[in-house]
């Protein structure tokens, strides 16, 4: 039987682990302390909680997603309103409004009668054709109509997908999430997160699943080399020693683009990179929300800092993305902005008041969170082959066709094992 050496352990790793498991020997190498990467959980002592070191919203049209969660069993660990219904704060304008999107294909959520965007305009879906038409070079501010559904929905939209601004984010990747979400009608956007972590459902079950399958996964092992002999991966070299690769063997390498550069000399990858923030606050008691905030479990902010607010027990979750922006600000003043939106958001959903003082609180930065996804960028990302017949690259920064995304991820692990030659749920990948 095969072995494949996995280098890396976060989503993108996993899913290739995965995928092999019952196909060839696997070992996973992950140089942390524990799998998962920029999708895991953790318990922080300065609030006393396990929190997650990011917030993710799945879509139902995420199929990859979705097919990950049921080989590994945990698909009943996410938690949403099973509708496809996004309730939002205004900030500028003081502003509650639900966007409910209409079951079907057929946009009838535009039409007047209380389903859409506060103050748009038909005129505006324009919008979206312009996004389904772009081309490489096209960005999103190029795509976009004036209007409330730009800046209400759209723009919020753009940054959270792409974590990039909109004037220099490529709108093609952004038309390649609506293609593959909106455009497929309003139930294939149904929000779901997990109820309890990151690493409850999407890490901890697929070490589960490959120990079922005698994979290895050794955590705290770093990677420092990769030896290459006759156009093949001959050796590795770890924290632990050299790692002879037998003829039969293979490699793929599911690291983040400059890790994978410094391993591989003179390998094509994106050098751009935005960063996301996460801001974490531990409160007295868990908070009863109303109405369909309790049903979403999440509210979206347009208008400020924030963009999501999630709420997990006595845990309250913000998201910031495209967070450079923001780089030279104390996280202490961050903090205590992203406490005053919460604030006035929550204030017209919530069965209680909110403290005006913050209560411990924790943000999270992740400095390198995603490439920069604008056409420049896109165009470095390579495919899964390399000149090493026996090594595939994974990564959301790979050429999926995809921001980074979960989905993005899961989508470059399934690619690379394609590349050699094993069995996937992806039947052409890109070279």
């Amino acid at each position: 039987m095969s072995h494949v050496h996995i280098i890396g352990g976060g989503l993108a790793g996993l899913s290739a682990a995965i995928e092999l498991a019952a196909q060839a020997r696997v070992t996973v190498y992950e140089a942390g302390p524990a799998c998962g990467g920029r999708a895991r959980s953790f318990h922080d002592r300065s609030l006393n909680a396990r929190i997650d070191n990011g917030n993710h919203l799945i879509l139902s049209a995420n199929d990859l997603t979705f097919r990950y969660l049921d080989i590994i069993g945990s698909r009943h660990t996410l938690t949403g309103p099973g509708l496809p219904i996004f309730p939002y704060y205004d900030l500028e304008d003081s502003l509650a409004w639900t966007l409910r999107l209409s079951k079907g294909k057929l946009p009838f959520w535009a039409l007047p009668g209380g389903r859409r965007v506060p103050g748009m305009k038909l005129s505006e879906l324009a919008s979206l054709g312009r996004f389904l038409r772009a081309g490489e070079n096209t960005t999103v501010d190029a795509c976009l109509s004036s209007g409330q559904l730009s800046r209400r929905l759209l723009v919020p939209f753009a940054i959270s997908v792409l974590n990039t601004d909109i004037h220099t984010g490529s709108a093609k990747l952004l038309g390649n999430v609506i293609r593959q979400s909106l455009a497929k009608g309003g139930m294939a956007c149904c929000p779901w997160f997990p109820e309890v972590g990151l690493s409850e459902t999407l890490i901890d079950p697929a070490i589960a699943y490959l120990k079922r399958f005698h994979g290895d996964v050794r955590t705290g092992v770093r990677v420092s080399a990769i030896e290459q002999q006759n156009g093949r991966a001959r050796a590795l070299e770890t924290a632990e020693g050299r790692v002879e690769l037998g003829p039969e063997d293979q490699v793929i390498m599911a690291v983040p683009g400059p890790v994978a550069q410094s391993l591989i000399p003179g390998l094509k990858a994106p050098d751009a990179f935005e960063s996301i923030a996460n801001a974490h606050f531990r409160l007295p008691a868990v908070v009863q929300a109303r109405g369909v905030v309790t049903q979403a479990g999440f509210v979206g902010l347009v208008g400020g800092i924030s963009e999501w607010i999630f709420f997990k027990g006595d845990i309250l979750s913000v998201t910031v993305s495209a967070a450079n922006r923001y780089a030279d600000r104390e996280n202490s003043e961050l903090l205590a902005t992203i406490w005053s939106e919460i604030r006035r958001a929550l204030d017209p959903v919530l069965s209680q008041s909110l403290p005006v003082a913050m209560p411990p609180a924790r943000l999270i930065w992740e400095k390198r969170a995603t490439f920069a996804a604008t056409p420049e960028q896109n165009r470095l990302r390579p495919g899964p082959r390399t000149d090493l017949v026996n090594l595939a690259l994974a990564g959301d920064w790979t050429d999926t066709g995809l921001p980074s995304t979960i989905e993005g991820s899961i989508q470059s692990g399934l690619q690379a094992v394609a590349a050699l030659g094993f069995r996937s749920a992806l039947e052409n990948t890109k070279s």
